[in-house]
């Protein structure tokens, strides 16, 4: 049994530093790095991709809403155009790092508010699908399990990787609740580890009202930006492991 862990990093920008990543990359093993619109800069992609190499890391592009402020958790009105532009921007930006430090670009996965539509909106996985498929066509593009984003990647043709949370609650439909209401987060170390066992040991998840439904996951996510995440990583890690459980990049399972 095998999974990816993966998390949210390269989110600090200028003089202000979010998140815990020196110790995030000792412990994940895919990073999907901010590329500049919702969180990062030009000087932390850089160092987030020399990091990510050093650490032997699976390296992703991480595209959101340009909205630093609402820290990308905001929907922002776009056509499907819009999108696959914004898209292939980022995704273009962070490639040419990847291009100097000599790594690959393995993975795609959009951020907040992007990821969260996409989800839902047939037309907006579909564009973001495509500008992954136009700009790097062997990456794999991650979405939430059972979502558009998807159906719209296996329909272009890219290898798509099933995502889930440690620390999102899930309503009956499998979707995200919404970061709005109460409890949508978990935030105590022996809930998330509850969560991840049970998503990747039994393919299944608690909802919000107590429902169990099925889950097949590949990849779990943690969010770079949550209190002591590393060390819940790590945590989490060292159950899984002591139950068997392999953890690697993607493209090695």
């Amino acid at each position: 049994m095998r999974i990816d862990i993966n998390a949210d990093v390269g989110e600090s920008f200028g003089n202000y530093v979010i998140g815990q990543d020196f110790e995030l990359f000792k412990v994940i093993t895919s990073a999907n790095i901010a590329c500049g619109f919702h969180a990062g800069d030009f000087t932390v992609m850089n160092k987030s991709v020399q990091d990510a190499k050093e650490n032997h890391l699976s390296i992703g592009a991480h595209p959101g809403f340009p909205d630093k402020q609402g820290f990308g958790r905001r929907s922002i009105s776009m056509s499907p155009t819009e999108i696959y532009e914004m898209v292939v921007y980022q995704i273009g930006a962070l490639q040419a790092f990847c291009r100097i430090h000599d790594v690959p670009l393995s993975h795609v996965k959009p951020h907040g508010a992007l990821y969260n539509i996409a989800a839902k909106d047939a037309d907006v996985a579909k564009a973001i699908a495509q500008a992954v498929f136009d700009t790097i066509p062997s990456a794999i593009l991650f979405g939430l399990c059972n979502s558009e984003l998807l159906h719209a990647g296996n329909e272009i043709g890219l290898k798509t990787a099933g995502e889930a949370f440690a620390d999102r609650r899930y309503d009956d439909l499998g979707h995200l609740v919404d970061r709005s209401k109460p409890n949508a987060v978990l935030t105590k170390l022996e809930d998330i580890i509850k969560q991840v066992e049970h998503i990747v040991m039994h393919q299944q998840v608690e909802t919000a009202s107590g429902k169990l439904i099925p889950i097949q996951a590949d990849t779990i996510c943690f969010h770079g930006d949550g209190k002591n995440v590393a060390e819940i990583v790590q945590k989490t890690r060292e159950v899984l492991e002591a139950k068997n459980v392999k953890v690697t990049p993607l493209e090695l399972i």
